[in-house]
């Protein structure tokens, strides 16, 4: 059993606004024609189609205040309701409080403990581990989980020699942004169908996209539709590679953020739960699937 895990940082299901929201504008044909021709809003869900079913997916967990990156995504690789537990939620990055649900209790360190092969497929570029290893940047939630169990994250080399994906998809930021002239650029299309090749080689495969919450909290619209028209090249892609009867790909968020580009601010609205793959799988994930609490437990009933 294969499970793709896309994580896009800070996207909610919000109103069917176009003036707003930029799943509501965006060209996504390949999504829409996932969900019966609706965009991926508060509307949607919950839907059940063919290959894909949507739930709305709660990311305040009883805790006063907006969600937040660090407790967000340290809860979708846990399970634990860590804000109820501290009473706050929190982020960006992990404090010590946060910090400490990254170690035996993510799935990464549960995964490989079973014996199973678990991988983040996001490739880092040189200056990311210098100032780690300097100590002036911090690990985010998930890759402090996935060092934490012994996974080492991927080099520039790996993304050259095609054993990692550039967190855009696509390969343009290593060279417009990174400066790394000769870095692998791909199509939407082409990134989807590495994605599903990459994947495939692991029981869990985990994408991190960070742009997305970028673009809410610079209420930038134009750079919010690009990405989503990007992601819907990607989902095409993946598409037509994957196998619904092999394994499940999760498509979901810590919070949300860029479908309200009326506030620099997180929102409280529901995150996204979208699953693609047969439908027996997509039934028994999505049985108890109200909030993101439920994820991880989910996923560790169907691969451990």
């Amino acid at each position: 059993m294969k499970f793709l895990f896309l994580f896009l940082d800070g996207i909610g299901l919000g109103a069917d606004d176009p003036q707003i929201n930029p799943f509501a504008r965006a060209d996504m044909p390949t999504l829409r024609g996932l969900l019966n021709a609706q965009p991926l809003t508060a509307s949607a869900a919950p839907f059940d189609g063919p290959r894909t079913s949507l739930r709305a997916l709660d990311a305040n967990l009883g805790v006063a205040g907006l969600p937040q990156s660090a407790t967000g995504q340290t809860v979708l690789l846990s399970g634990i309701n860590i804000p109820q537990e501290l009473g706050y939620h929190y982020g960006p990055k992990p404090n010590p409080e946060v910090a400490k649900y990254l170690n035996s209790e993510s799935l990464f360190a549960q995964i490989t403990q079973a014996g199973k092969k678990a991988v983040l497929l996001n490739a880092y570029p040189p200056r990311y581990f210098h100032g780690v290893d300097s100590g002036h940047r911090l690990y985010s939630s998930i890759p402090l989980a996935v060092t934490n169990a012994g996974i080492p994250l991927f080099t520039s080399d790996d993304l050259m020699k095609g054993r990692a994906l550039s967190a855009d998809f696509t390969g343009d930021g290593w060279r417009e942004h990174l400066g790394f002239s000769d870095a692998p650029v791909h199509t939407p299309l082409e990134a989807g169908r590495q994605l599903t090749a990459l994947s495939s080689l692991y029981d869990f495969a985990f994408l991190e996209y960070w742009n997305s919450d970028y673009a809410g909290h610079k209420q930038n619209m134009d750079s919010a539709v690009s990405q989503l028209e990007i992601f819907d090249g990607v989902l095409q892609g993946l598409l037509e590679t994957w196998d619904d009867d092999a394994g499940l790909i999760l498509v979901t968020s810590d919070h949300g953020n860029m479908e309200d580009l009326s506030t620099r601010k997180h929102t409280p609205a529901p995150v996204p739960g979208l699953l693609i793959g047969s439908e027996s799988l997509r039934r028994e994930f999505t049985r108890d699937l109200r909030a993101l609490t439920d994820v991880a437990p989910a996923i560790r009933k169907l691969l451990l």
